[in-house]
């Protein structure tokens, strides 16, 4: 959607630059204008400036200028229409709708977005009734205390079969609205919705504006076949367009050094550890990566961290992410790769370890160029002039797979000089090919360093 100069003119209106960037920086009034730190580097003496009268801010340490649209995409790394999205709200200025049928569905989904925020509070108050002891007591050994729950809007949804249906119900809820925000399921052969979470800790899903969209539930029940459960695709959650704690890890972002990046890891606790730690990972909720979260993720950061346990489960899952990823790759638009040091996952090295170790092991990535070839190379021993063949080949075909042609000839030449790497041409004939030449993680600026709070 496109939004004219006038409603843009009106959306800044309504709103004081001082109040909305105030909440995020410390400001005090200095004659027309106010002034405070920078949020965009670290400054001793304020540099920082906003001016209600014109609608701008000027930062004079890092040379950034723009309005209140500007600070929010700078600062929470919200897209054009995220921000417009967020201020409207605020403001309490309605977005300009495309035609009646789009004003209509987007009433309906407010409708049921609703019906989720009610649901979110429902789970979040029975995580301190009694019946969620045991939930308790797994987010304690989880190494999660109780002051960071809030936080994250963590709940429990009770055994019960209807327990949510009944209380949404009773507030004036249709089943079957319920059923369509995910919150309920209705019987093939007929008979009553029921609830879809039942006996687990709730992880709220949450849209760029913060909005409840869907939730994700772990079993408390051995014996459920499904020990992660998310809620089904509806008018408001695509699993695909969407990555968990993805609000949070831009404010993460903005709050941390310009060159930042976001780290995607495999669970909804392994966020949590790292938003803990200051982190700013998201989780593509049990699926590889789409193209939708490709494309979120290189809005935020050119090239942003994936980060697997460092066993040999997570190595060949490290591995299936490279081939979605390389037809997408252009010049600014890549991938690093992380793989945690004995086989632990972030959730484990927070708990175990602390927050420095955690946000070390995050700094030591690999390019993909690197891990690319390392899976190439890997794939078969290279002890016969066959098998050195197939791995030229194989290089040659996953350089060809990135539709960038510029971009493709540069990995081709690149992987083949590695090639060239591990079978120098002085070798005498019948000799023992090279080493592997494995490359060394480099060793950088940890992907976000935040304050962490280790709860």
């Amino acid at each position: 959607m496109r939004f004219d100069d006038r409603f843009l003119d009106e959306l800044k209106a309504r709103l004081r630059p001082s109040e909305v960037i105030g909440r995020s920086v410390k400001l005090k009034r200095q004659g027309r204008e106010w002034v405070g730190l920078s949020p965009f580097t670290k400054e001793k003496s304020p540099s920082f400036y906003v001016n209600d009268d014109k609608g701008f801010y000027h930062d004079f340490s890092s040379g950034k200028h723009g309005d209140v649209i500007s600070f929010l995409q700078e600062t929470e790394r919200l897209s054009f229409r995220e921000a417009i999205e967020r201020l409207a709200a605020e403001a309490g200025l309605q977005l300009p709708a495309e035609d009646p049928r789009a004003a209509e569905m987007e009433h309906k989904r407010q409708g049921l977005q609703d019906w989720l925020e009610l649901a979110a509070k429902y789970f979040e108050a029975e995580l301190k009734r009694p019946g969620a002891a045991d939930a308790r007591a797994y987010l304690a050994k989880r190494g999660l205390p109780e002051d960071q729950w809030g936080r994250f809007r963590l709940g429990y949804a009770p055994a019960g079969r209807t327990a949510l249906k009944d209380v949404l119900v009773q507030r004036g809820a249709k089943p079957a609205e319920l059923v369509e925000a995910g919150l309920l399921i209705s019987p093939e052969g007929g008979g009553q919705p029921y609830d879809r979470f039942r006996d687990r800790i709730i992880f709220p899903i949450v849209d760029g504006r913060g909005r409840v969209i869907s939730f994700g539930g772990r079993a408390m029940n051995a014996d459920d076949k499904a020990k992660y459960l998310n809620g089904p695709e509806t008018s408001l959650f695509h699993k695909g367009r969407n990555l968990y704690g993805l609000p949070e890890a831009r404010k993460i972002l903005g709050s941390g050094a310009d060159d930042a990046a976001p780290v995607v890891v495999e669970g909804y606790m392994d966020v949590i550890a790292c938003q803990r730690a200051g982190v700013a990972a998201v989780a593509a909720m049990g699926t590889a990566l789409t193209e939708e979260q490709m494309e979120l993720l290189w809005r935020i950061h050119s090239e942003p961290v994936l980060c697997f346990d460092g066993d040999k489960a997570g190595l060949r899952a490290a591995f299936r992410s490279i081939d979605r990823a390389l037809p997408q790759l252009k010049a600014g638009r890549s991938f690093r790769f992380c793989l945690l040091s004995g086989g632990q996952d972030p959730d484990d090295v927070l708990r175990d370890k602390g927050a420095l170790a955690l946000r070390d092991q995050l700094s030591d990535t690999k390019p993909f160029v690197e891990v690319l070839f390392q899976r190439e190379r890997d794939a078969e021993p290279l002890d016969t002039p066959e098998r050195r063949a197939g791995l030229k080949s194989r290089l040659r075909a996953v350089a060809a797979a990135i539709q960038d042609k510029d971009l493709s000839e540069q990995y081709r030449n690149d992987l083949f000089a590695r090639f060239d790497g591990l079978f120098p041409r002085d070798v005498s004939p019948g000799a023992a090919p090279a080493g592997r030449g494995r490359g060394e993680w480099r060793r950088g600026g940890a992907p976000v360093l935040s304050g962490p709070s280790e709860g």
